[in-house]
Parts: structure tokens; sequence; C-alpha cells
């Protein structure tokens, strides 16, 4: 049997800040942007390089969405960013002024920061040790 996480939902306030955010900010991809409904569109952005997984942007749609928007892990981390090269994307991030809210760090497992996106939703920026390109 094989399986795979197609796409992870990100609640957002709005399609476009958040498409606007993860493109120019964070270079990821726009791999869709289709209307659903007039409400309603799917919208799917991807790092740079990503082959399996894409985040699944949807716009908040009641008051109990809107109340989780970057917030969707009560504070915990929600979301991993592996890099093949730490530094070029932690300064790419700073010149872009994304938030880090803690510095980077020397880990068993790798070199990490963590940094907020636009909503306040956690990140770990992550260059395992033994990460492959």
């Amino acid at each position: 049997m094989k399986q795979k996480i197609a796409h992870i939902a990100l609640t957002v306030k709005d399609y476009d800040e958040a498409i606007k955010f993860y493109t120019e900010k964070l270079n990821f991809r726009l791999l869709e942007d289709t209307k659903l409904t007039d409400d309603k569109r799917w919208v799917l952005v991807t790092p740079p390089g990503a082959e399996e997984c894409s985040l699944l942007l949807a716009k908040a749609a009641n008051d109990k969405q809107i109340a989780s928007v970057g917030n969707q892990t009560g504070g915990r981390v929600f979301l991993f960013l592996y890099t093949d090269d730490f530094w070029r994307d932690y300064h790419s991030m700073l010149n872009q002024n994304i938030n880090f809210i803690r510095p980077p760090k020397e880990e068993a497992y790798g070199l990490v920061a963590v940094f907020e996106d636009l909503y306040g939703n956690l990140w770990d920026l992550l260059q395992p040790s033994d990460y492959n390109t």
C-alpha cells in the first residue's frame, strides 16, 4: 500500500493576502487558484522543489474558523519547512521582514529557527543534519 498527505488546509482571513505572503515573502509557488463559488476558492501553494504536499489556503467561513486563524495548533509550531540551505533562506526571509520568534539554533537533528506567518502560525525553518536534496 502507498499513501501520502496531499494537502494541509491552512485557515486564512483572505485568499489574496495569503497568496501574496506565501508567494512573495516565502517564495512559494502558486499551484492553483480556482473559483468554486462566489465565496470559495481552491488555492494551493507549495515551497520551491516540493513534490508531494502543498498548502490548501482555506478562507475562514464562520466565527469558529475565524477564531482559529493564526492559532490552528494552540500556539505550538504548526508546520516544518525543510531547506537544503538554512542560511540562504533565513537571510532571504529576514530581508522579507519575516518575524523570527526563536533565533537559529544548532540542535542534534539540525539547524532550526522558529518564525511566524502573516497570521501568527508558528513554523520551523529547518535544515536537518541528514537532509538530502
